[in-house]
């Protein structure tokens, strides 16, 4: 039966990968996708670079043979930005079937890409993120990510055990293009927006070329843009915690005082008025930096936010085409 060109587009897959100067890296990674993908599955595949104004610019020419296009941004904006950008074109300017977001390193492995799609066939109206079951990195990284999760969970009470590679329904990322959180971080904006995700185990790989960008300092940003992306529980759970804080101290500050009175006269002096003094300074500093905290994410939560698809064009500079019969 003969499908219309509409229908032939529904049934495209997006590839979309976030770039800043790993041209090196992309090269192998797609060489590598070709190979380990099957023919059927690459045969839906249409790649698109969202180059992050790289300072290593390249001929697209040189990606000739594969389905594939390369949005230019303005000025550098970071990963998650860029993953924002390049969903909202996608969904403002194409059609298709699914979307698959991964780097450019090699780290989110190509053989994994067929696990994902199976995993989205089988759960068709969830958004599939790729869960790091073991991770290649060294020590200190680990040990840094280790901390990033555990202080997510503890300021936003949810767990967050995956990073960018997932798959996503068109309708879901065209959904998710309105979700203002992604423009800070990309999976944490997915938790706050409540759209239906799950994960599957996936082990991630080695950089093909080149070093990581990624480094501690590194870390500690993108976890605390993924914290952002939860502001308003975060404060909530820091007025919990500065409540709790204000009742230890005032708790101690009344067994100062008992002990104050039943202590024999020769205790030193002062000691308890001194004691007495640092519990309210506590109380009061704690009180006033949670209420500081509270109203300031209220009168946030009154601005107009910044909204990807209705945003998208004003950072693209322009979008090549290596192969124009084919396109996006």
């Amino acid at each position: 039966m003969n499908r219309s060109p509409f229908t032939e587009k529904r049934q495209m897959i997006k590839i979309l990968i976030p770039l800043y100067n790993d041209w090196d890296a992309l090269l192998l990674l797609l060489s590598e996708i070709k190979k380990r993908v099957s023919a059927d599955l690459f045969a839906k595949l249409s790649f698109v670079i969202v180059d992050d104004c790289s300072s290593v610019t390249v001929d697209s020419t040189i990606f000739d043979g594969y389905n594939l296009s390369i949005i230019r941004l303005w000025r550098n904006v970071g990963h998650q930005k860029a993953i924002a950008l390049g969903i909202s074109y996608l969904t403002q300017e194409s059609d298709f079937e699914r979307v698959i977001v991964m780097d450019s390193d090699g780290e989110d492995k190509p053989a994994d890409i067929e696990a994902l799609y199976e995993a989205s066939l089988k759960e068709p109206h969830k958004i599939v993120f790729a869960k790091r079951a073991k991770r290649s990195e060294g020590f200190i990284f680990r040990t840094g990510y280790t901390i990033y999760k555990s202080l997510f969970g503890l300021f936003t009470g949810k767990i967050i055990e995956f990073g960018n590679f997932s798959i996503l329904p068109f309708h879901q990322a065209q959904k998710l293009s309105y979700v203002s959180e992604i423009w800070n971080h990309f999976p944490g904006g997915i938790i706050r927006s409540k759209l239906p995700y799950t994960s599957i185990p996936l082990e991630r790989g080695t950089r093909l070329a080149g070093e990581s960008k990624m480094n501690f300092v590194s870390l500690i940003l993108h976890g605390l843009s993924a914290v952002s992306v939860h502001l308003d529980t975060v404060a909530v759970r820091i007025l919990i915690g500065s409540l709790w804080m204000t009742l230890i101290a005032g708790l101690g500050a009344v067994l100062v005082v008992i002990v104050k009175f039943l202590s024999p006269e020769n205790a030193s002096p002062g000691w308890a008025t001194t004691l007495v003094t640092a519990s309210i300074i506590i109380i009061m500093q704690a009180l006033l930096s949670s209420l500081f905290l509270i109203f300031t994410v209220l009168n946030y939560r009154t601005q107009k936010h910044f909204i990807p698809a209705k945003e998208y064009a004003d950072f693209i500079e322009k979008v090549e085409t290596p192969n124009p019969q084919r396109g996006l």
